[in-house]
């Protein structure tokens, strides 16, 4: 965006994200304040999540109103989500005001909203049309989106691996904090590397956030009726602010241009990802060596080796890819130099071409360098009568009776329009004439175009280079002569130097 700067700050002085900063600095102020008094620090932590869950409602239908087809989906799919949130956190709320030891950890109800909202939005991503083509492309992203995923599965056998050292709410929690950093990993994943995410970076980028932080904080107290520090209880509350964020950024930049807030963005060519997958999962081996050889020893080590494979079956794809972009950049590259060096409709060499072979016979030290140019009589009139496909099949023809009366070696150049040219090398002017004249006679033989029989009448210049003739001499003289042959109305001239010159019968 090229007001970058400008939106940023626009959006630093939106009231509604003004809003939800005040709303967590109350949240925050009480946590603290309520230090010690487990109970009402608990209460409070529900008591808040329904408003934000509402906006998340609100924000995501705003912006579907806006989106269309597949996005469109999505942000109803959003609608859906902060809808059973909203029904859950309620429901928890309200639950914490009655007897009982109740903790950040929701009950049955809540558990089960925000089950249902988070698979939701996982089936959403995976449902979102990818915007590549090709086999291997889709392989490819989800040979990355699979070693992240891994990545994520080592880090939660780490945690659990170990269930003896939690309580049974404590162990839910954990499972509840390595499921939601998968999630946050594949969410991460499905939107980096498709570039075709149903929101703009901006507003995915705190709500990937948001999964992350509610990880940190599941792992930093799992759930425990034991009274918990205030920043934990502000840490896992954190979240429910970064999750409305992104909404409201998306709707923010899609009230002001829909192109650019929804527009599909360049699939980079490679990723990161899988390579940090690997440092990720080299660590977890690392931290658990001290252990011992033990089951989880033996997880990490088996998800080590996953990500290796599946890394290498990665690189499989991209050298494939590499050899596909390779063979296609060969085949531009000979597009390119055919297109630079030859003409189009006839194949003959193009007059850049035909200069450069010019100036390479004459710095030759064979010698007996002669150039013919050839220019056709009449043909005006045959694209004036018969169209001009008929004048190109007359081209194309005319270019074929010059291949053929040449020897092997010699450059047949199409210069423009109905302008041909001849190079001669190591051949006397004798020669050169005798060429000129056999050209003659074969334009004689009337070619068929459409059913009618047309001759190509043409007029041709000779002129053969002496010693210190550079390429723009020679074609002068060429040209000179040419003109001197459509004067006369026949016969081909021959020119030696510009005060030397005879008619050829």
């Amino acid at each position: 965006m090229a007001d970058s700067a400008p939106v940023v700050g626009r959006l630093r002085r939106d009231p509604l994200l003004l809003g939800f900063a005040g709303w967590g600095a109350l949240a925050a102020i009480l946590f603290f304040a309520l230090d010690g008094h487990t109970a009402w620090q608990v209460r409070v932590f529900w008591a808040f999540q329904p408003p934000m869950d509402l906006f998340l409602a609100f924000c995501s239908w705003r912006v579907a109103r806006l989106a269309t087809g597949a996005i469109r989906r999505f942000w109803l799919v959003m609608v859906s989500v902060g809808v059973l949130f909203t029904v859950g956190d309620t429901v928890q709320t309200v639950l914490s005001f009655t007897p009982g030891a109740w903790t950040t950890t929701g009950g049955a109800v809540q558990t089960v909203c925000f089950g249902i909202g988070l698979t939701a939005v996982v089936a959403a991503m995976l449902a979102h049309p990818h915007p590549t083509r090709t086999g291997r492309e889709r392989l490819g992203f989800w040979l990355d989106s699979a070693t992240v995923l891994a990545a994520g599965g080592v880090v939660a056998w780490c945690l659990l691996a170990t269930p003896a050292g939690y309580s049974r709410p404590q162990l839910l929690a954990v499972i509840a904090a390595t499921g939601v950093s998968i999630t946050a990993a594949f969410a991460a994943i499905k939107m980096i590397l498709s570039g075709n995410a149903p929101m703009h970076k901006a507003a995915a980028v705190p709500m990937v956030l948001s999964a992350v932080v509610m990880s940190i904080g599941l792992v930093l107290a799992p759930g425990s009726a034991v009274a918990v520090p205030a920043v934990v209880y502000l840490v896992r509350f954190l979240p429910t602010l970064l999750i409305n964020c992104g909404p409201r950024i998306q709707l923010f930049l899609a009230s002001r241009d829909r192109t650019t807030a929804f527009s599909q963005r360049r699939r980079k060519p490679y990723s990161l990802l899988p390579y940090g997958a690997m440092v990720v999962a080299f660590g977890a081996l690392i931290a658990v060596l001290p252990g011992g050889v033990n089951t989880r020893l033996w997880g990490v080590v088996a998800g080590l080796v996953l990500i290796c494979a599946l890394v290498a079956a990665r690189q499989l794809v991209a050298f494939q890819d590499n050899t596909a972009l390779i063979d296609q950049l060969r085949e531009h590259e000979i597009r390119l130099r055919q297109q630079a060096h030859f003409d189009g409709l006839t194949g003959l060499a193009n007059r850049t071409h035909f200069h450069e072979q010019v100036a390479r016979a004459l710095e030759s030290p064979a010698g007996g360098v002669s150039v013919l140019l050839v220019d056709l009589d009449g043909f005006k009139t045959v694209n004036d009568t018969m169209g001009h496909a008929a004048g190109d099949t007359l081209l194309m023809a005319v270019a074929d009776r010059l291949r053929g009366a040449i020897r092997t070696g010699d450059v047949v150049a199409r210069l423009g329009g109905d302008e041909f040219a001849v190079l001669l090398s190591s051949c006397p002017a004798g020669e050169a004439t005798q060429t000129a004249e056999r050209i003659l006679a074969a334009l004689t033989v009337p070619e068929q175009i459409d059913g009618v029989p047309v001759r190509a009448a043409a007029s041709i210049g000779v002129a053969a280079a002496t010693p210190g003739t550079d390429v723009g001499l020679l074609l002068r003289q060429a040209d000179l002569a040419m003109y001197a042959a459509k004067r006369q109305g026949k016969g081909t001239w021959l020119r030696h130097a510009p005060d030397m010159s005879h008619a050829v019968r």
